[in-house]
């Protein structure tokens, strides 16, 4: 009897991979899905903790180690100019008294044109990508050597002429008004500009990196309770679901995660107050400093143009008084009132260190220690420069040029000088030292970071992976 087969059906169908859904409503699913979130998480701190990081770097580099230093370099340019010139002036008041004092002027006058050279190159430098600054940058170059040829010019005219201490000759003043009128009216505004242009450069860098480390500090935080809570939630489905008290790995992950947290927001924290203390108590304060000290010097020279030029003596007379009331703000309409109130001011101090002008800026923000003692020395110098203006313009009324000259030519602004010296290094110390500490805050992060996330991802995995196995 034949045997009837039956007709084949279809094939199965192979059996489908059960959707992302149902995955996760599976322990094995669950654990992968917490276990790939904590992972995230700690990906996402690494993230945050290197943009924060990266921010904090860029504001140390361009504060402390580019920009910075370099506004410093541009802003020693108007205290370099206007001494070239100050020098010019005494060597034309010396005559035929030439001793040591003419000399050293003379090789005054060449460092300071060295370092008006170099810091032209500075801001050169800084002005890279800015027309406007680039074009400024040429008009000093070029003011700069045309002052040069007048100076040598009025210098070598007073060689020829031989005359006692006191105004130089005619032809000598004449080309010497020149060269002074170009200094004062044209390549000092000129290299003023120059130092605020590039002092906004810090400015702009200091206000974007230090508000994006604080910003990162915060999200430092976040991102950190974020994977803290994951690992805790991880840890606590793993405990109730295996009835283990505790996961070692994940513990451990968590450790580091807590600890590279708060790490991460402390140093945060600690490179802001360092970008802080750079910027306010040393560049901010060295740049008024060293603004101050160039007008002292340019003080020291209108006392030199005050005996140089009688014609324009009633006007250098003002502009002494106008640099005097910048440099130290009191209330007197004249020299006389000026002195006068200068004496109770620095008599007052630090009892009332409520006067304007560059010295009252740094009276109202006494941070450092020594500060105020050095402060105070350089207001007892400033007072005794100004007793010796006025002497020295006593001996000029009465017709004693000679001793006019010794006058204007004494100690007293040397000494004036050195405290001043003195007080911007403690700022300079302050900004060298802030920036060093940053520095070291934020060395071995390069590695610590990516070497502490990962550690941490891997103890996340080495976690799960024997619960992952009993399920095999």
């Amino acid at each position: 009897m034949a045997v009837v087969t039956p007709a084949a059906g279809p094939a199965p169908a192979p059996a489908s991979s059960p959707p992302r859904a149902g995955r996760l409503r599976t322990v094995p699913g669950r654990i992968r899905a917490w276990a790939g979130a904590a992972v995230l998480a700690v990906g996402l701190l690494f993230a945050l903790m290197g943009v924060a990081l990266g921010h904090a770097g860029d504001g140390l580099q361009a504060i402390g180690h580019t920009a910075g230093p370099q506004v410093v370099a541009t802003a020693d340019l108007y205290f370099a100019l206007s001494d070239m010139d100050a020098q010019v002036a005494t060597v034309l008041l010396a005559g035929e008294e030439r001793g040591p004092g003419r000399q050293a002027a003379l090789d005054r006058y060449d460092q300071r044109r060295a370092q008006a050279d170099s810091a032209v190159l500075q801001a050169a430098d800084l002005a890279r990508g800015d027309p406007t600054g680039q074009m400024t940058v040429r008009a000093v170059l070029d003011g700069l050597g045309r002052y040069e040829r007048l100076a040598s010019r009025a210098l070598l005219l007073d060689e020829q002429s031989r005359h006692a201490a006191g105004p130089p000759s005619q032809q000598a003043l004449d080309v010497y008004r020149q060269a002074t009128d170009l200094m004062r009216l044209d390549l000092l505004p000129k290299a003023y500009n120059l130092t605020l242009d590039s002092g906004t450069v810090v400015r702009h860098a200091y206000a974007a990196e230090s508000s994006a480390v604080l910003a990162g500090r915060f999200w430092v935080a976040l991102g950190g309770a974020l994977a803290l809570a994951v690992l805790f939630a991880l840890q606590v489905f793993l405990s109730r679901r295996f009835r283990r008290a505790i996961n070692p790995a994940l513990l451990a992950a968590t450790v580091v995660v807590g600890v590279l947290t708060i790490a991460g927001v402390l140093v945060l924290q600690r490179v802001s107050d360092d970008l802080r203390t750079a910027k306010e108590d040393g560049f901010d304060s060295v740049l008024v400093l060293s603004r101050a000290r160039a007008i002292g010097n340019s003080l020291h020279g209108d006392e030199s143009r005050y005996l140089l030029d009688p014609q324009r003596a009633d006007t250098y007379e003002q502009v002494y008084l106008d640099k005097s009331q910048s440099v130290l703000y009191v209330p007197g309409g004249n020299l006389d009132k000026y002195y006068a109130a200068v004496d109770v001011s620095v008599a007052d101090f630090p009892g009332k260190a409520d006067f304007l002008g560059f010295y009252g800026s740094e009276a109202g923000r006494i941070t450092l220690p020594g500060q105020r003692e050095a402060l105070a020395r350089v207001l007892t110098f400033y007072q005794k420069f100004q007793h010796d203006d006025r002497q020295m313009r006593r001996f000029a009324t009465a017709g004693k040029s000679g001793d006019a000259v010794r006058q204007a030519t004494g100690a007293s602004f040397g000494a004036y000088d050195d405290a001043l010296v003195e007080l911007t290094k403690l700022h300079r110390l302050a900004f060298d030292d802030a920036v060093a500490e940053g520095d070291r805050a934020l060395g071995g992060w390069n590695l610590l970071l990516p070497g502490a996330a990962l550690a941490a991802a891997l103890l996340i995995l080495v976690g799960v992976r024997p619960r992952l196995a009993e399920y095999r």
